[in-house]
């Protein structure tokens, strides 16, 4: 486990939509025109930092899933205890406990709820009665528009606003398959830039 973040990395997790980002870019700047290092030193130091923060977030992830696996596992043991606990106190003839830390142990009653289940037996004279819904087809009306016959017939019941989406050029980080010839150059550079930060 690594437990020093580069200082690229660093930087990296604390750029922002509503921030300048200024630093971000002059640090970035710095380390590609630093030419007292190699070009792939420079590379290597930009491609891992961001894999740093993919893994971060890959492992969050993980995390996160974990968690809401333990939180519903828990959950559910807890309500198995508290119908345990019940089941003994009324065994028991107990209906309450006082305690010193909490105020007390009680029971609450056994509740039931009705609800009915509806079993449709004649769908077509169900609907012929007026309880139907009806929502357009929007995935129908986007085939359509791609064909002749559909603009024709749809030329006068929707309107089409083009809308141009635009992704910006994001760098991608490709790893080498053989992570055993790792270069040792690459990794003191990246020591430096630790302690020059």
């Amino acid at each position: 486990m690594k437990l020093v973040n580069y200082a690229l990395q660093n930087q990296i997790e604390y750029l922002g939509e509503n921030k300048s980002n200024t630093n971000f870019k002059e640090y970035l700047q710095s380390i590609l025109e630093d030419t007292s290092k190699p070009y792939y030193q420079r590379a290597d130091y930009i491609g891992l930092s961001l894999n740093e923060i993919k893994s971060k977030i890959d492992c969050l992830s993980r995390d996160i899933n974990e968690l809401q696996a333990l939180k519903k596992r828990l959950s559910l043991s807890l309500e198995i205890a508290k119908e345990q606990v019940a089941n003994i106190f009324i065994a028991n003839g107990i209906d309450r406990i006082d305690g010193n830390i909490i105020s007390s142990l009680t029971l609450s009653k056994e509740s039931s709820k009705q609800k009915d289940i509806i079993k449709v037996l004649d769908e077509n004279k169900v609907m012929g009665l007026g309880y139907v819904k009806f929502s357009v087809d929007m995935d129908g009306i986007e085939k359509a528009l791609n064909t002749k016959e559909g603009k024709k017939e749809l030329a006068n019941l929707v309107e089409l606003t083009p809308l141009s989406v635009t992704t910006p050029s994001k760098v991608k980080v490709n790893t080498k398959r053989d992570k055993t010839n790792s270069n040792n150059e690459t990794q003191e550079i990246l020591i430096i830039e630790e302690q020059v930060a």
